[in-house]
C-alpha cells in the first residue's frame, strides 16, 4: 500500500519557522507590551478589540498576506466564514472528487452550494471541470480525503488562478507542519484552526485577500462574534510552540514506521505514514483484532479519541479508528487497521502499548 504525505518540516526548517514567528511579533510588540493579557470589546474604528486586531497583522505578515482575521468556530467557523466571503448562497463550488469532509459537508448544505467534483489527483479533469461548469469557487483540502490522493497543493492552486477561479484552502492539519500554506501557493483564502497548534479552544484564522477578509470582518459586527484579546494572545502564543514539536512528532511517526516494519510485532502486517487527516501513522494486522486494540490500548494509557485533533491537551499517544473520509473510501479497512498519533510522545511508548495490546487482542478472534 502506497501514501503520499505532506512533506513535513525538518527540524532546522521548523526552528526557522519558529524564530520568524518571534521576530514578527517583535516588530510589533515593542518592550513589555506583549506581557499584557489583551482587551475586550469593540473599539471604536476598529469594531474589535485593539489586541485581536494586532495579533490578526502579525498573522498576516507572517503568512505573507494582505489580511487575517481571526474567528469564532475553530477551523469550521473558519471555513464557514471564508466560503461566504467567496460564494453567495446557492453558487457552486469545486471541490475534490472524494468523501467530503463531514464538517465542511453541514456548510455547503446549509449553504445550498451546488458541488462540482473533479479528481485533483489529475489537472486536465480539473480544466475541463473549471472550462465545463465554471463554478464560481473551489475548495482545496490541504490534507489527505483519500489514501491514495498525491495532489501537489499549489499546482491545483495554480490551475484555479489560470482560469480566474477563486479558492479557499482548508490547511486544517497542516498549518506549522508544510513548508507553505495555501495562501502562500496562490489561494485567495487559507483557513485553519488555532485549536490545532495549541491554542484555545474555538478560535480559527481566515488569512489572504484583503478583500474577502474584510468581507469575514463585516460579518462579525456584534461584541459577541468578536475573538477577545486575551483569546487572540493564547492562539499566538500556541502557535509559537507548534512548529518545532510538530516537527518532533513527525520524526517520532517515521522511526515507528521503520520500528514495526522490521518486525517487532508480529501481528502488524505494515505500517506506514499518511496523512488521515492529521499526519498519522496507520497500522495494518494481518487478523482482524482493529477494534480490540483500539479498546485495549486505552487501558494501558492511550487516548481514545482526539479533543482538537493535536489540540494542547493531547498528549499521551492515541489510539484510534481510521478517519471517516478513509472509511468511506474503503470500508473493509476498519477491521484491520489503526491510526496512532504519536503527540507528544516517543516511538518507544507507542511500541510498548501496541505490543501488549496485540498479544491481549489476540484471544477475541478465535
Amino acid at each position: 500500500m502506497q501514501t503520499w504525505p505532506l512533506q513535513s518540516l525538518t527540524m532546522e526548517q521548523a526552528q526557522s519557522k519558529q524564530f520568524q514567528l518571534v521576530d514578527i511579533i517583535c516588530q510589533h510588540f515593542p518592550g513589555s507590551e506583549f506581557l499584557n493579557a489583551g482587551d475586550f470589546g469593540l473599539v471604536s474604528g476598529l469594531n474589535q478589540p485593539q489586541m485581536t486586531r494586532r495579533i490578526e497583522s502579525v498573522l498576516a505578515d507572517f503568512f505573507g498576506a494582505p489580511a487575517a482575521a481571526l474567528v469564532q468556530g475553530a477551523g469550521t467557523g473558519a471555513i464557514r466564514s471564508g466560503l461566504a466571503a467567496l460564494l453567495n448562497a446557492g453558487e457552486s463550488l469545486l471541490i475534490h472528487d472524494a468523501p467530503l469532509y463531514p464538517t465542511t459537508a453541514v456548510i455547503a448544505e446549509q449553504m445550498g452550494l451546488t458541488l462540482i467534483r473533479a479528481d485533483f489527483n489529475q489537472l486536465e479533469k480539473v480544466k475541463r471541470a473549471i472550462e465545463l461548469y465554471q463554478p464560481n469557487a473551489a475548495l482545496i483540502q490541504h490534507s489527505r480525503q483519500k489514501m491514495d490522493d498525491s495532489y501537489v497543493l499549489g499546482e491545483v492552486i495554480g490551475c484555479f488562478n489560470q482560469h480566474g477561479l477563486p479558492s479557499l484552502t482548508d490547511d486544517n492539519y497542516a498549518v506549522m507542519k508544510v513548508e507553505k500554506i495555501g495562501c502562500e501557493c496562490g489561494s485567495s483564502l487559507s483557513t485553519f484552526s488555532c485549536f490545532k497548534l495549541f491554542g484555545p479552544p474555538g478560535i480559527g484564522v481566515v488569512t489572504g485577500e484583503e478583500k474577502a477578509v474584510n468581507a469575514v470582518r463585516k460579518s462579525m459586527y456584534s461584541g459577541g462574534s468578536q475573538v477577545q484579546g486575551f483569546q487572540a494572545m493564547e492562539a499566538l502564543r500556541g502557535m509559537v510552540f507548534a512548529p518545532v514539536m510538530h516537527a518532533v512528532q513527525a520524526q517520532v511517526s517515521h522511526s515507528l514506521v521503520n520500528v514495526l516494519n522490521n518486525g517487532v510485532i508480529p501481528q502488524v502486517k505494515q505500517a506506514f505514514v499518511a496523512n488521515a487527516q492529521s499526519k498519522v501513522v496507520l497500522v495494518e494486522f494481518h487478523q482482524p483484532i482493529a477494534e480490540q486494540v483500539v479498546k485495549i490500548a486505552q487501558t494501558l494509557g492511550a487516548l481514545p479519541y482526539p479533543v482538537g485533533a493535536e489540540s494542547k491537551y493531547e498528549i499521551p499517544p492515541l489510539f484510534y479508528r481510521l478517519s471517516g473520509t478513509f472509511l468511506l473510501s474503503d470500508p473493509t479497512l476498519e477491521q484491520r487497521m489503526v491510526r496512532i498519533n504519536p503527540n507528544r510522545s516517543g516511538a518507544e511508548t507507542v511500541v510498548k502499548i501496541l505490543r501488549e495490546s496485540c498479544i491481549t487482542a489476540l484471544p477475541y478472534i478465535s
